[in-house]
């Protein structure tokens, strides 16, 4: 069983890691500056855990996720849980499927040291075109917390980057354009 306010302290916890700068820095060319956003409050319930700042004043919001080892077994998972529904008897929809403000998931494995960065759009958009498939294939994991339980679907990384990477090209209707 999880405890939300276990779960919480380690959420924090991770936002301390000094790896993200690295990270950003990597992602983004132009990074500046980043600002924390772990406070309760209207950041945190659109889905946003971190702002990033670029050189020409653009701003990137983060919605980071941490993944470790599995605290039974110590297993370390190569793929990417894919929240379904945060609450599967309430019905409310996991961050795979409901609006959020983010614009990336950054999705660090600690274990394997990677920290994926899934734009957002092109992530649930991939999800709407491969979602039942996907269950199909790889199952739903739940995770029992105190009074709900979480549903996720397990995504192979080289499923998922296909798929993201075939919601940025979109076949049109023929058009010529004559000289």
């Amino acid at each position: 069983m999880n405890d939300f306010v276990t779960c919480l302290a380690q959420s924090h916890a991770a936002s301390d890691w000094s790896g993200w700068e690295t990270v950003y820095r990597a992602a983004f060319p132009a990074f500046s500056a980043m600002i924390d956003h772990r406070a309760d409050g209207e950041h945190q319930r659109a889905g946003i855990d971190r702002s990033i700042i670029l050189t020409n004043s653009k701003q990137i919001l983060i919605d980071e996720k941490v993944r470790g080892r599995n605290r039974l077994t110590g297993a370390v998972y190569d793929d990417i849980l894919l929240e379904v529904w945060s609450d599967e008897r309430a019905k409310s929809p996991g961050w795979v499927v409901k609006a959020i403000r983010a614009d990336y998931i950054a999705y660090l494995i600690a274990p394997l040291q990677r920290c994926y960065l899934l734009p957002v759009i092109q992530l649930q958009a991939a999800w709407q075109r491969h979602g039942k498939e996907w269950t199909r294939t790889y199952g739903t994991k739940r995770s029992q917390n105190r009074s709900w339980v979480t549903a996720s679907v397990p995504v192979p990384v080289e499923k998922l980057f296909p798929a993201i990477g075939g919601c940025l090209r979109i076949e049109t209707p023929p058009y010529d354009v004559t000289p």
